[in-house]
Parts: structure tokens; C-alpha cells; sequence
């Protein structure tokens, strides 16, 4: 299960991921500073922030459905993490959106209080957090985007397969 968007070999989809990550934590933060001290710089920079983030995710996004359609065998553990994975991306994706339609027309004002906007933010923050831990699942676990030597694809194979006979075979 390699990577099937690459640049040079190397898979597209981590390369990006910093993006959202950076802009949606980036979001919550000028949020709580906003909210602290109600100026109006924090609440342009989550403003910022925010559009960074969605559209980095966005951006991420591409690379990631390719490698999850195209790369992952279906019905495999590997796919059921990776969809788990595209869900909780998609959650914070929709959450930040959210904060996006809430505050990006209040660019120069009026200020706006910050209780929704702390709210999904917060819950944006908690999705891709666990969208982080399910992608490194991926890689760790079950060693997508990692290229594996002849020796050690013949071992995942005889691991993968002695797993699978023994869940299809039911308890002892």
C-alpha cells in the first residue's frame, strides 16, 4: 500500500497537512485572544488563519482521496482506518467552514462575540486531532506510504494474512 500521488516519490498528502493544521489551530487561537481582549487584529488574524486552514485542507484533501481510493485495498483494515481518517478531516473541514460563514464578513467590523466560533473551532481543533491520530495509524500501523523492502513485504504479507485467518476463523 504505497502512495499513489507523489512528487518524486514522495507522497503529496503529508507534505500538505501541515497547512490545516497550522491554520485551524492558528484559528482558535485568535479566538481566545480576540475573545480576551476584543481586538479587532486577533479576529482578522483567526480570520486569516481560517481561510488558510480550509483551504489547505482542501488542498490536502486531493492527495489524500487518491491515496485512499487508489492505494488502499478496499475492504482492508488499512481502508476502514483511512475512511475514518477522511471523515473526521471532513468534520473539521465542515466546523471550520462554520467559523468561516460566521465571522469572515466581519473583517473591519462590528466585532462579534466568539461563543460559536469557540465552540466549533474548539470542536474543529478535537476532529483533526484525532484525524491526525488515525493518519499516523495509517502510516504506523498499517505502513501506508511507506516503502518496504522485498523481505519486509513478504513478512507484512504473511502477518496480514495469518491476522485475517484467525478473525475469519472466530474465537478460539
Amino acid at each position: 500500500m504505497y502512495s499513489k500521488a507523489k512528487i518524486a516519490g514522495h507522497p503529496v498528502h503529508p507534505m500538505l497537512i501541515a497547512y490545516p493544521v497550522a491554520g485551524y489551530t492558528g484559528t482558535l487561537v485568535g479566538l481566545i485572544v480576540y475573545a480576551a481582549n476584543g481586538e479587532q487584529f486577533w479576529l482578522n488574524f483567526a480570520i486569516a488563519m481560517n481561510i488558510a486552514g480550509v483551504g489547505g485542507a482542501l488542498l490536502a484533501a486531493l492527495p489524500g482521496f487518491v491515496d485512499l481510493v487508489f492505494g488502499i485495498p478496499a475492504r482492508s483494515p488499512a481502508r476502514r482506518t483511512g475512511l475514518m481518517h477522511a471523515g473526521f478531516n471532513i468534520v473539521a473541514l465542515g466546523l471550520f467552514g462554520g467559523v468561516l460563514g460566521t465571522y469572515v464578513q466581519h473583517w473591519d467590523g462590528p466585532p462579534r462575540g466568539t461563543t460559536l466560533g469557540l465552540a466549533l473551532a474548539s470542536g474543529g481543533v478535537l476532529a483533526t486531532v484525532i484525524a491526525g491520530f488515525l493518519g499516523w495509524m495509517l502510516v504506523q500501523d498499517h505502513h501506508v506510504g511507506v516503502r518496504l523492502s522485498d523481505a519486509q513485504a513478504a513478512e507484512e504479507w504473511r502477518a496480514t494474512t495469518t491476522a485475517e485467518a484467525r478473525h475469519r476463523a472466530g474465537p478460539a
